[in-house]
């Protein structure tokens, strides 16, 4: 039995990386927008909105996945949207993953840097509008450089999280070589084949990277 990794390995890790990569940015253009709405407004429905931003921390993977594939289905509201646009089916595709692991990573960073925002409190802002700044200078020459460290506890948190995905990424992109079989769907089949010492290498190295992200996000180690 070879210890160390085949190709099928390298291409899963490969296809981790990438979608962690698009997810993280796709959440970053999603959960700014959504958590300035949150630090800001006034509006009845902000606890009802942000209870569904949070739902995926306590929701089973699979259940969210489940109601996921059920959407995206022929019959589902997705499925037929897509198919009308031409885009096609979601299901046991990349982009399908990408959409599934953005809705179920969205928490991991909405609310870090919705955190950071209200940690940033309504001042600076004013200083910035009575030197007339628009409202747009405002947010990208002071909101973004003071809420920098929710910026990037959201990013690592985001990409981190999709890394480790099982669930939901079994459930929406199934098991497909090269296309949908990530790292934690890969360890999945080592252990169902009894290769343990090829499970190892990689469950190993999803403990190394969970160690490295979580010391990122500790202050004394991003000053260093």
């Amino acid at each position: 039995m070879p210890l160390f990794p085949d190709l099928q390995d390298w291409l899963a890790i490969w296809l981790t990386l990438k979608l962690a990569t698009t997810v993280t940015l796709l959440l970053l253009l999603v959960s700014t927008p959504l958590a300035w709405w949150l630090a800001n407004t006034q509006s009845r429905a902000r606890n009802v909105v942000s209870a569904l931003v949070a739902m995926p921390i306590v929701l089973p993977p699979t259940v969210i996945g489940f109601y996921l594939l059920l959407l995206m289905v022929p019959e589902g509201a997705v499925g037929g949207l897509t198919q009308a646009l031409g885009i096609g089916l979601l299901p046991f595709t990349f982009a399908g993953l990408v959409v599934a692991s953005t809705i179920y990573s969205l928490p991991f960073v909405v609310q870090p840097i919705q955190n950071a925002i209200e940690a940033i409190g309504p001042r600076p802002l004013e200083v910035a509008a009575t030197l007339r700044a628009s409202p747009w200078d405002a947010f990208w020459s002071v909101v973004v450089p003071l809420a920098r460290p929710g910026f990037l506890t959201g990013a690592v948190l985001g990409f981190a999280h999709t890394v480790g995905e099982f669930g939901v990424v079994l459930m929406i992109g199934g098991n497909i070589p090269g296309s949908t079989r990530v790292v934690s769907v890969q360890i999945f089949d080592h252990v169902e084949a009894l290769e343990y010492a090829r499970a190892h290498w990689l469950a190993g190295g999803m403990v190394l990277f969970s160690f490295l992200a979580l010391y990122t996000l500790n202050p004394q180690a991003r000053r260093k």
